[in-house]
């Protein structure tokens, strides 16, 4: 059996896909292997991984994405050829909620597959996920209609507040996270405070470096 080699990012908008889809894409490259990162957010014109996509390029990562027309939905070619290839990997960062994950219904078979992981990333500090009925209402309507199957969701914190985020912030946000989910599998911490949470937390911490900006802050 071959080992993980596709990665799907879903999850409502802003919370984090985009950041944790060049995070992980840039981590994948160090194994030797090549990497294509698919832009498939169609659901809002700022903060996509698309805004990086010369730096992306400079890595060494293969990016697709493909440009709109005012906002219509469009899916760039090649998805279905990379996730058959066992000899790369393959990072897809889905639009927020249902709306956006539609655009991976037709992959579904491929998405359920033992060698790729769906991860659903949450951050407790925004609207839509600050109770366990509305994070339920989301998650549910992504599966609805990227047909992924339940029991494929990893479930990924991002405690996140932005640029002014303390290490208490994410301890606040894990806790309020353990209280809404059954069972969460990783969290994602901003790579100044991984050392301080890390040791206060049972769960892995996969460390952030920050790629996306707004452009106030420019």
């Amino acid at each position: 059996m071959r080992g993980i080699c596709n990665y799907v990012l879903l999850g409502e908008a802003g919370c984090g896909k985009s950041e944790l889809a060049i995070n992980l894409s840039r981590r994948l490259l160090d194994t030797g292997k090549p990497v294509d990162l698919f832009d498939l957010d169609m659901t809002k014109p700022l903060f996509r991984t698309r805004e990086q996509a010369d730096k992306l390029a400079d890595m060494g990562i293969r990016f697709h994405f493909e440009e709109q027309f005012a906002d219509a939905p469009t899916v760039g070619g090649g998805v279905m050829r990379s996730l058959k290839d066992a000899d790369s990997y393959t990072v897809l960062d889905v639009g927020g909620d249902y709306i956006g994950a539609r655009a991976i219904g037709g992959y579904a078979p491929l998405l359920n597959r033992e060698d790729t992981e769906v991860l659903y990333i949450i951050n407790p500090f925004r609207p839509w996920a600050t109770t366990v009925d509305r994070a339920g209402l989301v998650l549910s309507e992504v599966l609805g209609v990227s047909h992924i199957r339940p029991e494929r969701i990893l479930m990924v914190g991002n405690p996140n507040l932005g640029a002014a985020t303390t290490a208490e912030d994410v301890l606040e946000g894990y806790q309020r996270l353990t209280d809404m989910v059954e069972r969460l599998d990783a969290l994602c911490v901003m790579q100044p405070l991984c050392e301080t949470v890390k040791v206060k937390v049972p769960v892995p911490v996969f460390p952030i470096e920050r790629y996306l900006e707004y452009p106030w802050n420019l």
